[in-house]
């Protein structure tokens, strides 16, 4: 091999690697979403991340958008940032299908199908990462 062709397939190389290292793309939240987010966190003081979500309840969710949603344990509000986000969660045209396996939490690394609400049919899928609580002080 010569080197003008190693210093071809060097770059062609060095390419592919670099569009496998990219890192996904920053959220950013809606002004309307961050005045929700602030709204349901005032008040509120943040603890260390937590793994699993005890004696969780489906009417005690809040979407906030495609990367926030919230779970409330009386004064306690627990911030979920999925991995990635779920995209499309925020528009309201889909829902949160969450499994429990053995157990009634839910956790770090739970795989979340998210159902389109108009058809039924299945529209992606989401990953939880840890639950970060907010605990109102009295």
């Amino acid at each position: 091999m010569n080197l003008r062709t190693s210093i071809v397939v060097a770059c062609g190389a060095a390419a592919l690697l670099g569009s496998c290292a990219s890192t996904p793309d920053q959220e950013v939240r809606s002004p309307k979403a961050q005045k929700e987010l602030d709204e349901a966190l005032a008040g509120r003081t943040p603890g260390p991340p937590v793994n699993c979500l005890p004696n969780w309840r489906s009417n005690d969710m809040q979407v906030i958008d495609d990367y926030t949603i919230l779970f409330r344990d009386g004064r306690t509000v627990y911030v979920q940032n999925p991995r990635g986000g779920c995209n499309g969660l925020g528009s309201g045209a889909y829902t949160l299908v969450t499994r429990q396996y053995g157990n009634n939490q839910l956790c770090t690394g739970d795989i979340n199908r998210m159902v389109d609400l108009r058809t039924g049919m299945g529209g992606g899928s989401c990953v939880f990462s840890p639950f970060i609580p907010y605990t109102k002080v009295e």
